[in-house]
């Protein structure tokens, strides 16, 4: 089992779903990003038990080398949409994408699937 495999039942448990995890520095630190949702929203409550229940993975399998910080959040309103479920996710709301030539759409999301997405 991959330690995304493990973060995703272990944030399922904690009745929310895995949006997301994302390595980057800010700062000269390694940040640990993992995103969370739920239907019901999420709260600083929700993003702490997570954190609580993630840490212990992330301390036998250590996901960047060296020192790094582990956040825990929501998405938010300016959330990348990256895989497929994202998009279906965001069926009838407006986004904005930038294409492979680097042009920048936006228009309400009317469709989606793992293929192709129609603005």
């Amino acid at each position: 089992m991959t330690l995304e495999e493990s973060i995703q039942i272990a944030v399922e448990g904690c009745g929310v779903s895995l949006y997301d995890i994302v390595n980057l520095k800010e700062n000269d630190m390694n940040i640990y990003r993992v995103y969370i949702t739920s239907n019901e929203g999420i709260s600083l409550d929700k993003c702490a038990e997570v954190s609580r229940q993630i840490s212990p993975l992330l301390d036998v399998h250590e996901p960047l080398s060296g020192k790094y910080n582990l956040e825990v959040s929501s998405p938010g309103i300016e959330r990348k949409l990256k895989k497929p479920a994202h998009f279906k996710a965001s069926i009838n709301e407006n986004i904005r994408i930038k294409d492979f030539e680097k042009n920048i759409l936006e228009g309400k999301l009317l469709r989606a699937d793992e293929n192709e997405i129609v603005i």
